[in-house]
């Protein structure tokens, strides 16, 4: 099937330019003032074409906990998002923390209509597994306790398996950041931080070696703090958890000034009744929101769409060595989100595609939204409409 995608801006090059994207056999081949014939049309007018979000921090629950997302759900989610590819952690139950649990995942994965990829899970005895691994965005390593209790504190263990990977993950708060960095001083590596919530943390990764160190914040930090749990309780719960003013305000800084590599949503779904519990889940869903959020910022003048695009599209491309995604050009996959920066729309629990049907920013009036998602030459989400369409596992530069 080819399609024809025109009358909009598209975002290349880091500018907007009026042009046509001709798409066949789920490869961009043609973008052009020409107005080719196609199986399929669509009229762009008036919206944005831009690359699909690269979201590299999702919990799509599978195995395990199938009762509050699974890689079908939680793509459509991230469909609806504008959001083409996503890494799925491997915190579940069981982990993914050898071969055999990784090979059983990437077969459940095949039921996603977003383009997929692995973290690989970390213990204190699993590195022969780890040296063995092959095609996983990186290794995932939890310095600090969250869902899963993978956590690691033996120094010399770490010392190993920052040493195994290209590509090393960590889930690492406050002081710990630091000891991160000195793991990784003398690796031939690289080192990602996840959901870097705080001015002191953020401070903590400046440490960094050029070019070895990157850094991810999460929507919820940029748009909640700790005040908003007066009103969310423990819906606004997760790990890391909520900060001060202060706190959002040196991320915001950090977005602006570079320090800030990445924004991903660390999606993280519990079911309504887990987080009404005594001793409730901690994570929030994500993947519906975050473009949404980052739009609505882009309407207020908090951030223009260059950045948007550099952080959640070119940037996790780079860090994780993702092939032929993340820019629109020919040749690259056909992975596009249109966006209509004059829509203006509410966020209400019972339109969320995610199973647990239910965000922190349920109520919140957002200007600016995708409405159309194209998965490899495939349109996955159009109008308020999810397709079940076949998407693909992620490939690597070496």
């Amino acid at each position: 099937m080819t399609i024809l995608i025109k009358n909009g801006k598209i975002y290349q090059n880091g500018t907007l330019i009026k042009k046509n994207i001709f798409i066949k056999q789920h490869k961009i081949t043609k973008i052009t003032n020409q107005n080719l014939k196609s199986d399929n049309v669509i009229d762009a007018k008036n919206k944005i074409i831009i690359p699909g979000l690269i979201d590299s921090h999702v919990h799509f629950r599978e195995p395990g906990q199938t009762h509050k997302e699974d890689f079908f759900t939680g793509s459509m989610a991230a469909a609806a998002g504008g959001i083409t590819t996503i890494l799925d952690m491997p915190n579940t139950k069981p982990p993914t923390i050898d071969l055999q649990r990784l090979d059983e995942k990437r077969k459940l994965a095949r039921k996603s209509i977003v383009n997929y990829g692995f973290h690989f899970g970390s213990t204190n005895n699993n590195i022969a597994e780890i040296q063995k691994v092959k095609d996983v965005a990186s290794v995932k390593v939890y310095m600090d306790y969250t869902t899963g209790d993978l956590q690691i504190d033996n120094y010399n263990t770490l010392k190993k398996i920052f040493s195994s990977n290209k590509t090393i993950s960590v889930h690492g708060e406050n002081e710990n950041i630091i000891k991160a960095i000195e793991l990784i001083q003398y690796a031939n590596n690289h080192i990602h931080f996840c959901h870097v919530s705080s001015k002191e943390e953020l401070n903590y990764t400046m440490r960094k070696i050029k070019n070895k160190v990157s850094v991810e914040v999460c929507p919820h930090h940029l748009f909640l703090t700790v005040k908003d749990l007066n009103e969310l309780a423990n819906f606004g719960e997760m790990k890391p958890s909520l900060k001060t003013r202060d706190d959002q305000k040196a991320l915001w800084e950090g977005i602006h000034n570079g320090k800030v590599d990445t924004i991903a949503t660390d999606h993280a779904p519990h079911t309504k009744e887990e987080k009404n519990q005594l001793n409730y889940l901690f994570g929030v869903p994500g993947c519906e929101t975050m473009l949404p959020l980052l739009l609505n910022a882009l309407n207020e003048k908090k951030l223009t769409l260059k950045k948007i695009i550099q952080l959640c599209c070119e940037n996790p491309i780079k860090i994780f060595k993702i092939k032929n995604k993340g820019f629109i050009k020919e040749g690259f996959d056909a992975d596009l989100a249109i966006i209509d920066l004059d829509l203006e729309k509410k966020v209400k629990n019972g339109e969320l595609f995610t199973k647990c049907k239910w965000s922190p920013f349920d109520g919140w009036k957002l200007k600016g939204w995708p409405v159309t998602t194209v998965v490899n030459g495939n349109i996955a989400f159009h109008n308020g409409k999810i397709n079940n369409i076949v998407a693909k596992e992620v490939l690597y530069n070496e």
